[in-house]
């Protein structure tokens, strides 16, 4: 039995875990301070059962209980003070009294053990959040600089209608510029939605979302069926670059793994090149553009160099290539 253990307190977080550690059929995977993290530990680890506190020490672990509860269909055990500080949508059979700090016992942690048997047989499975093999890819990500604009318009109109991926796009762009790109894309790519990628939203088949100029676009965590929820990061630019391919390109490969597939188009300089790398190590796709059609042949061929590229090929192959592989 996989679990994951969510509480404030450091203290009781060590003091469970040392004690669970002592049953033979229990693994703790992870051990978090509030509902943010809970959240990313869920999506990577994929627990049979979490062990919570109500005093997470953010603001968010109502919110992180419904989409563990709800979304994700991952039972929680609520170790709550006081029942009034329960979510209403929990069962009462998923609570248990909290402890003082010298309440840990041998007979409290039977009980605990028995309840997180039962939670994990009662509790129903998500049929299409368990099946990790619903198809081949995804997500797909597109990375570019100089030239970029009209690389990307034309992969995407390749693509055709109902294509069914969301495609994430980060685009070198000096800020102020970032709106009249994604109008001008709207208007020669007329089979995808184009939008400015905002923060906390869900993204979806046949829309492209672009990092906005000034900020980097990342996957924060994946819903039950797949689709990914933005984050907007204000890290430091990588490189001197922000928004940089490679953060995108890292979050998809270390959320989606071997279901992530990529394309890097024209640019100068090496942007791009690690974040391909690390989605091939991760057993995802890349396709980077070859320098026959390339306005600057740097991205690219960093990310070849790198060992970053699976394919190489001609910008008016690329969304042949795309629909070939979904198709597998």
């Amino acid at each position: 039995m996989k679990v994951i253990i969510a509480d404030g307190s450091a203290v009781v977080r060590a003091i469970i875990e040392q004690n669970l550690k002592k049953y033979g059929n229990i693994e703790i995977t992870a051990s978090v301070s509030n509902g943010k993290k809970v959240l990313y530990a869920a999506e990577s680890e994929h627990p049979d059962v979490i062990i919570s506190g109500t005093d997470l020490s953010d603001t968010g672990e109502n919110e992180s209980f419904k989409v563990l509860c709800s979304e994700m269909h991952i039972p929680v055990l609520i170790l709550s003070e006081s029942s009034s500080t329960v979510p209403s949508f929990l069962k009462p059979s998923e609570t248990m009294q909290k402890p003082s700090l010298k309440g840990y016992s041998k007979e409290f942690f039977s009980v605990l053990i028995s309840n997180l048997e039962k939670l994990t047989s009662d509790f129903p499975k998500d049929s299409e959040y368990n099946n990790k093999e619903k198809g081949p890819f995804k997500i797909l990500c597109i990375g570019a600089s100089t030239g970029g604009p009209s690389a990307v318009s034309e992969v995407i109109s390749g693509l055709g209608t109902n294509f069914p991926l969301a495609v994430l796009y980060t685009q070198h762009i000096e800020i102020g510029a970032d709106k009249n790109m994604v109008d001008w894309l709207s208007g020669v790519c007329t089979n995808f939605h184009v939008k400015l990628a905002e923060n906390g939203e869900e993204a979806k088949a046949g829309n492209l979302y672009m990092a906005p100029a000034d900020k980097h676009l990342v996957i924060d965590y994946i819903k039950p069926g797949g689709n990914p929820v933005l984050k907007l990061s204000d890290e430091e630019p990588e490189r001197f670059l922000r928004p940089a391919v490679n953060k995108l390109f890292r979050s998809a490969a270390r959320k989606y793994k071997k279901h992530c597939l990529a394309v890097l188009l024209t640019g100068m300089g090496a942007d791009g090149a690690d974040g391909c790398k690390e989605i091939c190590d991760n057993g995802g796709w890349t396709i980077v553009e070859d320098k026959s059609t390339c306005a600057v042949f740097g991205m690219p061929a960093a990310a070849i160099e790198a060992g970053g590229a699976k394919e190489i090929l001609p910008r008016g192959e690329i969304a042949k290539r795309i629909l070939e592989l979904l198709r597998k």
